[in-house]
């Protein structure tokens, strides 16, 4: 079955479904997957930092990376997922408009998620993010294979 993940969202599964987000751009798109279990779970983040309205925060975590990423591993840990198993892969975190010198959000999305998986003793196993090209992310949980399509091309993460 075919999952989708809206902007602000996230979903996981450990049934072999498919989990699907489209038109990341600035917007943090992020698989974790288990090889052993075989579950894994999909955030797609809006925005670095959920300071800027913890109440909006506390109604959806999903819409920010530090409280977002939290809640994807929460949820996979639930499901039966292992740290010490996480596969991770990120994409997104792009300039869709071209070079945006003053908000910068999508490497302030990325850098924020690599500071929480550095506090968390976790590492990126690949990313395809920055540029200005709008990314699909596709993720089969029943391989943990992630695909990554923009410009018209698909290519593996």
């Amino acid at each position: 079955m075919r999952i989708v993940v809206d902007v602000a969202d996230m979903k996981a599964s450990g049934n072999g479904d498919e989990i699907v987000t489209h038109a990341l751009g600035s917007c943090l798109g992020l698989t974790v997957w288990d090889p052993i279990s075989k579950v894994g779970a999909m955030l797609h983040a809006m925005l670095p930092l959920s300071k800027i309205n913890p109440d909006k925060a506390l109604e959806n975590p999903y819409m920010f990376v530090d409280t977002g990423v939290p809640a994807l591993f929460q949820a996979f840990y639930k499901l039966g997922g292992k740290k010490e198993r996480a596969v991770i892969k990120a994409a997104g975190c792009g300039a869709p408009l071209g070079d945006d010198r003053i908000f910068k959000i999508g490497e302030r999305n990325l850098i924020v998620l690599k500071k929480l998986l550095w506090k968390n003793n976790l590492l990126l196993a690949a990313e395809d993010t920055g540029g200005t090209q709008s990314r699909t992310l596709y993720f089969d949980l029943s391989t943990g294979k992630v695909v990554v399509q923009s410009g018209g091309e698909r290519r593996e993460l």
